[in-house]
């Protein structure tokens, strides 16, 4: 389904300087690999920190995200599973064009994920919630893309990301991925972090307006 991008400009705060990276957690193991250069957040895929992924100082309850996003790697052809509108895997695989994996973590977790990848299904996807067969299967569905919206690799993508309580919607250039999925047991508040996942991907224009519960 088509929408307009949201626009969260008005009242939104940037959660990137274009300079540094104040506002971040910095672990010492992160030094030279999480680095802020050229307006953007640049991962080389390896911090030798405990939590290799970079979080945010700040804690966050309902609120609206913008992020651009991309993967500066030459991509290598992989073969990838193929999901059902269900979730679940078909057990098909075809060949993509992979230059990565990474994600954004909402609410101070990583299951609450928003997956960045070259999968079939494309970026949008919530690994933790799609793949656990304890959830029932319209939790699953929900959380399952409903198009691939991925620009090639190399190009800049954008996530228009929001949490309204345990309700979750991603639109990805401007195309409404996950619509008002519901997360069962999310947390109601806390930090945002960008995912290692051994890659190397690069973010900018990170902006958030937070929303009255």
């Amino acid at each position: 389904m088509a929408v307009m991008g949201m626009n969260c400009a008005s009242g939104s705060k940037a959660l990137f300087t274009g300079s540094d990276l104040s506002g971040w957690i910095q672990d010492p193991g992160h030094a030279g690999h999480w680095v802020a250069k050229d307006g953007l957040i640049d991962y080389d895929g390896r911090s030798t920190a405990k939590d290799p992924c970079l979080w945010t100082e700040a804690e966050f309850g309902d609120f609206e995200l913008e992020v651009d996003w991309r993967f500066p790697r030459a991509p290598v052809e992989m073969e990838r599973p193929v999901f059902g509108p269900d979730g679940k895997e078909t057990g098909q695989k075809v060949k993509v064009r992979d230059a990565g994996d990474s994600g954004i973590y909402l609410r101070g977790n990583s299951r609450s994920q928003v997956n960045i990848w070259c999968w079939p299904c494309g970026s949008g996807e919530v690994w933790g919630y799609r793949t656990d067969s304890k959830m029932p299967d319209d939790v699953r569905a929900a959380v399952t893309p409903k198009e691939n919206a991925d620009r090639p690799p190399g190009e800049w993508n954008r996530f228009v990301i929001t949490m309204k309580g345990d309700r979750l919607t991603v639109v990805l250039n401007d195309r409404t991925v996950i619509e008002n999925a519901r997360l069962p047991g999310v947390a109601p508040k806390g930090r945002i972090a960008l995912q290692h996942h051994g890659d190397p991907v690069q973010f900018r224009n990170l902006r958030i307006r937070e929303l009255a519960p």
